[in-house]
């Protein structure tokens, strides 16, 4: 059984950089003009539908989203 101190001073480990395919999904955050809220995923170029991968809250979590599938920009649809 693990002590209660190893549970909170366990080392993150470094999350590899997920991938998707560029050739059938674009990426894209989709935002409510409503009540503001945003959400980072991907919408399949053929079918349209959208596939949503995390909330967005903050430019931290924006930051994060770019960095886990090495993207640089990524447009907003309202």
């Amino acid at each position: 059984m693990k002590k209660l101190s190893d549970l909170f001073s366990a080392r993150r480990k470094a999350v590899p950089a997920r991938t998707y395919d560029p050739a059938r999904e674009r990426p894209v955050i989709r935002a409510s003009i409503c009540t503001g809220e945003r959400v980072a995923g991907f919408r399949d170029i053929k079918t349209g539908v959208f596939h949503d991968v995390m909330l967005i809250q903050s430019q931290k979590d924006l930051d994060d989203f770019l960095v886990l599938y090495g993207l640089d920009d990524i447009p907003t649809e309202y």
